[in-house]
């Protein structure tokens, strides 16, 4: 399953609060990066990602500044992640 493709359309697992659009339209796959999974113009594998509205994926990727603290957002995107993982089990795409 491409799911660069799939999170197109999806409702925003981050759902950072103040933050959110809550539009579907403009969600996209947001990349979880960290040292030593994904560099300076380099992407994680898509498995390390969620779907997010454009304004919490401007957010969670330092295009907008937040007064979120860094663990503050690592809350919130461990839940987005967790959040997207345990819906593609229960749909049968992500098997283990």
């Amino acid at each position: 399953m491409n799911l660069r493709r799939a999170a197109r359309g999806q409702e925003c697992a981050a759902r950072l609060p103040g933050v959110c659009n809550g539009d579907p339209e403009t969600t996209s796959l947001a990349h979880i990066r960290r040292d030593g999974i994904a560099g300076m113009g380099s992407k994680p594998v898509d498995v390390c990602a969620f779907p997010a509205c454009s304004a919490c994926h401007d957010v969670i990727d330092g295009r907008v500044h937040s007064a979120r603290s860094e663990s503050e957002l690592d809350g919130y995107i461990l839940g987005a992640l967790l959040r997207t993982l345990t819906d593609l089990a229960k749909s049968g795409t992500l098997k283990w």
